[in-house]
């Protein structure tokens, strides 16, 4: 029934990865399972046979999905079912799609759908770098047209050594986390993270994954011939008019070189001027005299490309008038927002991001309940670009994929620059709403995201500046230019888009795609040393507004002391049915959080002000407090009975006060003295060592009245 072909691929240290085709998913287009370990991946591709009228991109949807019965979970929630993809899912999404688009052919304009399904997981190997492959895999054995194929691995830095696809345990001791995807001749995309590494170290990593994704590329080839899918399916997607394109280029090539070269910063004012460059050559046609304007504009539009990137090759000239390296102007501004914990806006060019911080407890911190990973998470940095941002008229529906990408990148930049957690009590959420675009607003949101955590008095290690890089090159001369700080055109029409962010001493985080073939380690070499140079530029601006971390949270901020208890007095500090700490925390305001770590009770006390947190600790630390003989205390008068009064001089902690305790002279009732709710000073006298009784005394605080000098002395006044 099934005609299973199966493709192994070896590590070479032991491990495989298995490629199987013809038992699962057989009325997709492609479909490929995927094995390595206990893992298992699921990639199909479907795409139809024609594209929709007037298409003229390439459709692409790629989802990846977890199913949570692959680690044998029953999702949370109500419906108890899979819903919507969670932010992991879709940054998987997102590496496979960028490495994939650019290997469709560019007429081929089908609707084109690449579902990734993890179906079984091995909670230690890492999936998302193997979903690359499979969806890879799944267009090699199908009819679909690809210049494929490509592959993804994930390779990372442990203890000095590179490591491909490590596993889950493994990657925490790493200090270099690169994911890559890449073809057999060329790298298409890079993404990661670092810790403060050197631009050569990032290089050495990205040979080492290319290395590897050659071996996975050449066994993809290998199972398609075997497969016979080599020849993919016939297509005509496109209608042209070969005499309007050369009508188009004649006329209107100078006029937008020309206008390209007039170079203003403002971007509508180019915009305007490009599109009057169109509008008249449609123009000049008759009525009646028929002309396709959705041709006119696409050809149009490669003519802007040639004429922009013209323009940079030949006269080392920008679209806004700066030379390649040239980093537009900024400014910079803390507390625009006074009343938030921290805020800051970063303006480059005519993109602008307005940032803030808020701090709250470890209730406030992010729950993470992916299929392979649960718990929480202290630093969040969220992205909003909504739609004035470019000056379009539309309404903001939704997070799109775009906004959860941008801000995991700058979340990555950011992370490992944050003070341990042994210093930090506090959660952390970095907003940054992007409220003018013009290319790297994920940059400047990694810019106004430093200067706004340390507005708020978080102790950054360092601060982080990020720069976008791009690059035009020009195949039959050899010419190349790499641009600093992009804009959003350079992004458009160039070759490579490349993020890199870090601080003084290395680089924390990057993004790269790559639309070209053939880029030369040279050209990326000398992509991040000019990297590097901007880094540094917009950094010494940034210090000029704010050098160091405020030494002090702002007034209104709110407080958290850290304490530590020992582990047998956290159900003391709880009570039954937490009576205690709900008491604790009604009657003062603070919010109190306990954790048993490494056989310790660690107390985070949260509240508005010094004075709400002052009030909790020291109840917490009477609580606490292990009453010592000797120790003087200011006690509570709980009960009177006949022979003295109990007094409560810690939390739940009474001591019997004697009657002959509470004076010098002989009372008769304790009420000649005492009272219920009398607030008196009291001496730990003893400590039964067999039931832990408290004895207490007030008398031996009191003066000695001397009638009473040459008196017998009891055993109280010999230890006194």
């Amino acid at each position: 029934m099934f005609k299973v072909k199966q493709k192994t691929i070896d590590l070479g240290d032991g491990r495989q990865i298995v490629l199987e085709t013809g038992k699962l998913a057989r009325q997709a287009d492609g479909a490929v399972l995927l094995r390595m370990g206990k893992t298992m991946l699921l990639a199909t591709v479907v795409a139809a046979k024609e594209a929709k009228e007037d298409t003229d991109f390439m459709p692409l949807s790629v989802e990846y999905k977890e199913k949570y019965a692959s680690s044998g979970r029953i999702p949370g929630g109500f419906m108890k079912r899979e819903a919507r993809a969670s932010d992991y899912e879709i940054l998987i999404s997102r590496l496979v799609d960028r490495a994939l688009r650019p290997l469709f052919p560019a007429n081929f304009h089908a609707e084109t759908f690449v579902t990734i399904n993890l179906i079984s997981a091995d909670t230690d190997i890492i999936p998302d770098a193997l979903a690359g492959l499979a969806a890879s895999a799944a267009l090699a054995v199908s009819d679909v047209p690809f210049n494929g194929p490509m592959s993804e691995v994930r390779v990372a830095r442990i203890n000095k050594q590179f490591i491909v696809n490590p596993t889950a345990t493994q990657l925490k001791d790493a200090d270099i986390d690169l994911m890559v995807g890449a073809t057999f001749e060329n790298i298409l995309m890079v993404e990661g993270e670092m810790k403060e590494v050197s631009e050569a170290e990032m290089l050495d990593a990205l040979k080492v994954a290319h290395d590897a994704i050659r071996v996975q590329c050449k066994a993809q080839m290998e199972f398609a011939e075997e497969l016979g899918t080599t020849v993919k399916r016939v297509y005509s997607h496109e209608v042209n008019d070969e005499d309007l394109r050369k009508k188009v280029w004649d006329e209107t090539y100078e006029k937008c070189y020309q206008a390209a070269k007039a170079s203003t910063a403002k971007k509508h004012h180019r915009y305007e001027a490009f599109e009057e460059v169109i509008l008249n050559f449609i123009a000049q046609y008759p009525e009646g005299e028929e002309v396709n304007e959705t041709l006119a504009k696409r050809y149009y539009h490669d003519v802007l490309k040639e004429a922009s990137r013209r323009l940079v090759l030949d006269e080392q000239l920008r679209l806004d008038g700066r030379k390649p390296d040239e980093i537009r102007p900024i400014e910079c501004e803390i507390d625009p927002l006074p009343a938030t914990h921290g805020s800051a806006l970063f303006t480059r060019g005519e993109t602008q991001s307005l940032t803030t911080v808020t701090l709250g407890t470890k209730l406030d911190e992010k729950i993470i309940d992916d299929v392979l990973n649960k718990g929480s998470e202290k630093f969040t940095l969220h992205y909003n670009f909504p739609p004035f941002a470019t000056g379009e008229a539309k309404a903001a529906r939704g997070l799109s994929r775009r906004e959860i990408g941008h801000g995991n990148l700058a979340h990555r930049a950011l992370k490992n620059m944050l003070p341990p957690d042994s210093e930090n009590p506090y959660a952390i959420r970095v907003v940054s709403d992007i409220l003018e675009s013009n290319g790297s607003s994920s940059m400047a949101t990694v810019c106004a995201g430093t200067l706004a955590l340390m507005d708020a008095g978080i102790k950054l290690r360092k601060p982080v500046s990020g720069i976008a890089m791009g690059l035009i090159t020009d195949k039959d001369t050899k010419k190349y230019a790499i641009l600093s700080d992009i804009l959003g055109d350079e992004d458009h029409l160039g070759d490579m888009d490349f993020k890199v962010a870090g601080t003084r001493d290395g680089i924390t985080a990057t993004q790269m795609d790559i639309k070209v073939e053939g880029l030369s380690f040279e050209i990326l070499t000398k992509a991040l040393a000019q990297a590097n140079t901007g880094r540094m530029h917009i950094l010494d601006i940034m210090t000029k507004t704010i050098a160091e971390p405020r030494p002090e949270l702002k007034p209104h901020a709110p407080r958290i002391e850290m304490l530590s208890i020992p582990k047998d007095m956290i159900g003391a500090l709880i009570g039954p049915g937490g009576k205690v700490i709900q008491e604790i925390q009604r009657t003062t305001g603070a919010t109190i959080i306990v954790e048993e770590i490494d056989g310790r009770g660690d107390v985070n006390v949260f509240g508005e002000n010094k004075e709400v947190i002052t009030a909790a600790v020291d109840w917490i630390k009477k609580i606490v407090t292990v009453p010592e003989v000797g120790q003087v205390y200011k006690g509570k008068v709980k009960t009177i009975v006949q022979f003295g009064a109990f007094v409560e001089i810690l939390p739940n902690k009474d001591g019997l006060l004697h009657i002959s305790e509470i004076d010098w002279k002989k009372l008769k009732t304790v009420e000649e003295v005492l009272k219920v709710g009398d607030e008196i000073e009291v001496k730990l006298i003893d400590i039964d060592p067999k039931t832990g009784k408290l004895r207490l005394s007030r008398k031996v605080l009191l003066p000695r009245p001397p009638q009473q000098e040459h008196e017998h002395k009891g055993p109280e006044d010999q230890n006194k």
